[in-house]
């Protein structure tokens, strides 16, 4: 009897140690939407462990290959991480056709549904290229920037397609003739264009009502774990008042990494001392001049810091060492 309750212990400890679960204890999930639809897919979370993983896919369009994303839901499923993020650029749009963009939105759904842990959704340039699509996703995905708090870390989610409609029409414009240059319609070069000349197009730009939105969130939360920015475009590069400088100086205090798209090609810098990584592709166009133009998948293990992971595609395969 002494020697059974011996073993029982020993198991019971060594499950306790590998779990390392509190008893009856609940993921920590906070937000401030409070009606209409929410940007992420489940509130449904699984709770292993005291860190948890995240998982964080990019861009799929910009010229979309098909079945790569497929099989990046079918990847993160086997990785297992607590939750998905995105920085953008899930559908083709650039449309005014809402028809058109509920056909997109919905194949990128049904692929999408498929992971097996929450997806939380991020726009980028070419998801709210116009405002037709910005409504369309008020009315199906909620807001477009917002945050989130997991188990005492932050997440910022930005809108780097931010503008004024007046604004926000010429650049529009702008691209719709750019788009004509490129597709031999009209005589020219894509570099003597207007668009290609808007800051907007390579850097985004974000409203002071986004900017003070997220000073709050801050003043909110002033003791987390982490902060997490996420955007499409790469606000931070942007000098002026409609990029992230005021934003950067309210994090100064705090621990945080920046992480966004839009540029197709992997790159990675320290500024004011803390990580921005730019991500390569997760199925949207590739340079193959370009070795950084990868697709991949990024892991986040989030314990006393985070560990950041950057899995090429290409190299994670299943049992029988295929890609799945």
């Amino acid at each position: 009897m002494k020697t059974s309750l011996s073993i029982y212990f020993a198991i019971l400890f060594l499950v306790s140690c590998k779990t390392n679960v509190e008893p009856n204890r609940q993921p920590k999930f906070e937000h401030n939407i409070t009606e209409g639809p929410t940007p992420w897919t489940s509130d449904n979370f699984e709770l292993e462990e005291t860190d948890f993983t995240f998982g964080i896919i990019s861009d799929l369009n910009g010229g979309e290959r098909e079945g790569v994303y497929s099989t990046a839901v079918a990847q993160l499923n086997r990785l297992d991480p607590t939750f998905v993020l995105s920085v953008g650029d899930l559908i083709d749009g650039g449309t005014e056709d809402t028809l058109q963009l509920a056909k997109e939105w919905d194949s990128f759904d049904q692929r999408t549904v498929k992971l097996n842990m929450p997806f939380f959704y991020l726009g980028g340039n070419h998801d709210l290229t116009n405002p037709i699509m910005r409504k369309f996703w008020k009315d199906r995905l909620g807001p477009r920037y917002y945050h989130f708090v997991y188990e005492n870390v932050l997440f910022l989610m930005m809108d780097s397609e931010d503008y004024e409609e007046e604004r926000m029409l010429q650049i529009y414009k702008a691209r719709a003739e750019a788009i004509k240059v490129l597709d031999g319609e009209v005589e020219g070069k894509f570099e003597d264009t207007e668009y290609f000349h808007m800051q907007e197009r390579r850097l985004g730009g974000m409203s002071s009502d986004q900017l003070n939105y997220f000073k709050t969130v801050l003043q909110q939360y002033p003791n987390v774990r982490w902060t997490f920015v996420l955007m499409h475009k790469p606000l931070w590069m942007r000098e002026d008042d409609k990029g992230l400088g005021a934003l950067e100086t309210a994090l100064a205090d705090r621990p945080y990494t920046v992480i966004n798209g839009h540029f197709h090609s992997f790159s990675y810098r320290e500024r004011y001392g803390r990580n921005y990584t730019i991500l390569g592709t997760t199925g949207g166009s590739q340079n193959p001049a370009d070795s950084l133009s990868f697709d991949h998948i990024t892991l986040v293990r989030m314990d006393k810091e985070p560990v950041i992971t950057h899995l090429k595609m290409a190299g994670i395969l299943d049992e029988m060492g295929k890609t799945p």
